[in-house]
């Protein structure tokens, strides 16, 4: 248990930290100081997300040296300067200016640009001293009218797990958005082989990240895959966490066989908001729940499944079912988020209102007709909040409630039921779970152990447990087609990728049909 002495420390220490967050928003002077660092600063790439129809976050993070202490940067504050353009050769910037990059943020950038035209593409760089940094492609969103909408969700990118040749394809499609759902790091130490990618590991990164120093290191590891930073320089993204940025299947600040989580969750928070392109109002452990319109088309609400949750009150992981789980305290999402949550669909008047959930909310049931067995780490854990949910859909009448979901390193498209307890319920939304961008890895790995559960989940249309891939999905007033792209390997970066299947959900009509 933290000591007062050591919580007052702590609480002093995260008040200073968020002091830094809100000075680095401010204006830089382009004349202070820039010492030159020791190597290229821009290793890590460039990102931008959260767009709108006026604006988008603009992300990079100066670190010359990834796995030592400070990145290689001096302790000192530094100004970086920024440009977006409406060309990729900079002929006609229409917004600049110098951003602090501090040592408290990892001399990280964040950039909330506003005053942009509407439904356009842009392109942005950053400068310190004589270096440039790659050129990113962004674009903000329509205001009314939109014709379609494509994006591509992803989740699970264990390192030592794999390549990321789904990025490389990723890049070379023409998106809108990419979401990403969570498990963008992972909490352990990275094998001295290098896992699946066989390469040789720095000492520093063999054992799991504790503090700050060393969950910056990770995030160092994992962005400096050049397929990863292909993506983020290509599109805007939008962003959530799930468990392993912190503790696996872990909820709020309390994790099964760790107990109270609370400092390494902040540390964990702090390098996450540090490596994203994210604004202010997620620093910290903040709040990252958001909304994202794309005109009268599609509304698509991002929320925050692992910081306000309840420990799951049926046991941790698969357990049986029990009475706590319908208890009315007993909650996913917390309850601020709900309301959040269930106030916007109910104002929302967009065609298709896509709900980016980090876990499962279809119901798996284990083991057979009687219904028992359940993973209590996904909705199935918090039935009473699921039905709030589904009931929050029907009350309000909302337009074609789809849900994209990370987590589970397989495919399920699932039609979500008012009520899994009587599976004659009306069928009430859809959900595609994609599977993991490398965790896992090559081979059979869910299939024999989900396959056979499949049969007592009727409301489940299609699974597969084996291939690493992501998803894209192409929305239209009529219909949301979503092609689960798949590459042959991630045991090398160029692997090749083809469509294993694709689905459709028509408008009006809940459920998804093979075509």
């Amino acid at each position: 248990m933290t000591t007062s002495i050591g919580r007052r420390r702590f609480l002093t220490a995260m008040s200073t930290v968020a002091g830094a967050a809100a000075f680095s928003q401010l204006p830089a002077d382009p004349a202070a100081a820039a010492p030159k660092p020791k190597d290229y600063p821009f290793r890590l790439g460039v990102a931008s997300g959260d767009p709108t129809p006026s604006g988008v976050v603009l992300w990079t993070r100066l670190v010359p040296e990834l796995f030592v202490p400070g990145g290689g940067m001096p302790s000192t504050k530094v100004p970086v300067e920024w440009q977006i353009a409406a060309d990729e050769r900079f002929r006609w910037v229409v917004r600049s200016g110098t951003a602090w990059a501090t040592p408290e943020l990892a001399h990280s950038v964040h950039v909330e640009v506003n005053g942009l035209l509407p439904d356009r593409e842009w392109f942005y760089r950053f400068r310190y001293r004589n270096d440039t940094s790659p050129v990113g492609r962004t674009r903000t969103a329509p205001v009314f009218s939109a014709g379609s909408l494509q994006f591509a969700f992803a989740s699970c990118q264990d390192w030592a797990a794999g390549y990321y040749p789904s990025y490389q394809h990723m890049a070379q499609d023409d998106l809108d958005l990419v979401v990403h759902l969570g498990d963008y790091v992972y909490e352990g130490g990275i094998p001295a082989s290098g896992g699946l990618r066989r390469t040789s590991t720095p000492d520093v990164l063999r054992t799991a990240p504790v503090d700050l120093e060393r969950w910056r290191m990770q995030y160092a590891l994992y962005k400096s895959d050049p397929d990863l930073q292909l993506a983020h320089a290509r599109f805007p993204w939008a962003v959530t966490w799930d468990d392993h940025e912190v503790k696996n299947d872990y909820a709020g600040t309390k994790q099964e066989h760790a107990g109270d989580i609370t400092a390494l969750r902040a540390a964990a928070y702090q390098a996450w908001y540090e490596h994203q392109p994210v604004r202010i109002a997620a620093f910290g452990g903040g709040r990252i729940y958001r909304r994202l319109t794309w005109g009268r088309l599609a509304q698509l609400d991002i929320v925050d499944g692992r910081q306000y949750r309840s420990v799951p009150p049926c046991g941790w992981g698969e357990a049986d079912a029990c009475t706590g789980g319908y208890a009315p305290d007993v909650t996913m999402l917390g309850f601020p988020q709900e309301k959040w949550l269930f106030d916007g669909l109910a104002a929302s008047r967009a065609r298709w209102n896509i709900l980016g959930s980090n876990v499962m909310v279809g119901r798996l049931d284990h083991d057979g007709a009687s219904g028992n067995r359940l993973w209590h780490d996904a909705w199935d854990g918090y039935p009473a909040a699921r039905n709030r949910l589904t009931d929050a859909w029907v009350r309000n009448r909302v337009s074609n409630p789809v849900v994209v979901t990370g987590d589970w390193h397989s495919t399920f498209v699932n039609d979500i039921h008012q009520d899994f307890d009587q599976p004659g319920s009306p069928v009430v939304a859809t959900e595609f779970v994609g599977t993991s961008i490398s965790s896992n890895g090559d081979g059979e790995v869910y299939g024999p152990y989900y396959g056979p559960m499949i049969k007592y989940n009727p409301h489940i249309k299609f699974f597969d447990g084996d291939r690493r891939g992501y998803v894209r999905c192409h929305v239209t007033k009529s219909q949301m087609r979503t092609d689960l792209r798949m590459v042959s390997t991630v045991s090398r970066r160029d692997a090749p990728e083809s469509t294993f299947a694709s689905f459709v959900v028509e408008s009006g009509k809940p459920g998804a049909h093979k075509v």
